[in-house]
């Protein structure tokens, strides 16, 4: 066989096959996801734009350039991604600033967390703090893993990166956002095992500040009592939980198709985002409810699959992170839609309406299918003594510098 190389990285014959049976569950999960924004978008559409497809035919322009980010990733060599970090960090830290900048940053209910981008279409910054942490971190942690002695293992600059990336969300006004970040990465760095006796500390801080900020917030202080007691506010703080109820209690077991059966979805007021879910349980009912956590309990089994086989360190924590991130915030949604959980405001990924959510969401899978090719039997990269090798040489930028 020739040498012929992808991207000029590696010959050929030292790359494997994708995982088919992931990049099958992304397929089905899209598809899935398209289908019921299309069903379940509908009468907003033609109500409020005059459109009955008008949501699904923007977010199918994103669900294209999630498309093509999901390509470059999983092609891309993983040396090139890890070298892209400095930028990738840099235009997260000022398209965040951009957005809470008055005239820049579009302001909604008192926030700013997006901006305007040509053609009608918004930007949310914080979708992009997800992909930006993670890839942070897990750059982070190779690195400091790669350190034999522990004690001399520091988590500092870390965790300053967290908390800078939360503070710029937060000032987004974006607070359920900004907890769920947080608490997702002090359990990564706890995962990935980096010393966590700073979160004794950061964590008693931060539920300090989390209080000041629910009580800070009169909306955000309605949610809570109004999750505490779901029998009041029955027409403000919680119509659309008991709405997503009935919804989903109206489904049966064989749900009540789509079109015009979705009497109780189309009271839900705007559906098409985070209670997209309440549409597909009610057209689909239980059985579809089942197949749906069927389909995300396989993407998240073969994805962890691929993150614990894959020998290059640093792909394999940022898989694992994308993963874990995807799914935590799956069930967060579901949890939410369900009434399990106050109201957050975090979409349901591969589903809810929103640009910024599928992009990043496919960009993250194409990076996971990209960890996949890796083959583990001729990839030294990950090895601890490569990995040495490759931080005394300086051949990454380190971005625990930055």
């Amino acid at each position: 066989m020739g040498n012929y190389s992808f991207f000029a990285d590696r010959p050929l014959e030292q790359y494997r096959k994708s995982d088919t049976g992931f990049l099958i569950s992304v397929i089905l999960l899209l598809g899935l996801g398209l289908f019921t924004l299309y069903f379940s978008s509908q009468s907003a559409g033609l109500r409020l734009k005059g459109d009955a497809f008008y949501f699904v035919k923007r977010q199918l322009v994103c669900a294209i350039v999630g498309v093509v980010g999901f390509i470059f990733l999983a092609m891309a060599p993983v040396d090139f991604i890890r070298k892209l970090l400095p930028i990738i960090w840099i235009v997260t830290i000022v398209l965040c600033v951009l957005t809470i900048i008055p005239g820049l940053g579009i302001e909604k209910n008192g926030a700013r967390r997006w901006l305007r981008l040509p053609l009608g279409f918004t930007l949310q910054a914080s979708e992009i703090v997800k992909f930006t942490l993670i890839m942070y971190l897990a750059n982070f942690f190779d690195k400091q893993s790669s350190i034999l002695v522990v004690e001399e293992r520091n988590v500092g600059m870390g965790v300053l990166n967290l908390l800078a990336f939360c503070a710029l969300v937060i000032a987004e006004k974006d607070f359920s956002t900004t907890v769920f970040i947080f608490v997702f990465c002090c359990i990564f760095f706890f995962v990935c095992g980096m010393k966590c006796k700073w979160m004794i500390i950061v964590g008693f801080l931060a539920l300090i500040l989390g209080v000041y900020f629910v009580v800070s917030e009169e909306y955000r202080l309605e949610r809570i009592i109004s999750f505490l007691n779901p029998q009041e506010g029955l027409h403000d703080g919680n119509y659309q939980s008991m709405a997503a109820k009935r919804a989903i209690s109206a489904g049966g077991f064989w749900g009540a198709g789509i079109g015009t059966n979705l009497v109780q979805s189309n009271r839900i007021p705007e559906v098409q985002a985070d209670y997209i879910f309440a549409s597909w349980a009610e057209a689909m009912g239980l059985a579809g409810i089942l197949i749906y956590f069927i389909i995300l309990g396989f993407f998240t089994w073969k994805g962890i699959k691929i993150s614990l086989s894959c020998k290059n360190r640093f792909a394999a924590y940022a898989s694992f992170g994308f993963i874990a991130m995807i799914a935590s915030q799956s069930l967060l949604n579901c949890g939410v839609v369900c009434g399990g959980l106050p109201s957050t405001g975090i979409p349901l990924p591969f589903f809810s309406l929103g640009g910024s959510s599928i992009i990043v969401t496919l960009c993250m899978c194409g990076f996971v299918i990209n960890a996949s090719r890796l083959n583990s039997d001729s990839d030294d990269s990950g090895t601890k003594e490569s990995v040495v090798k490759n931080i005394n040489e300086s051949e990454y930028i380190d971005l625990a510098s930055i």
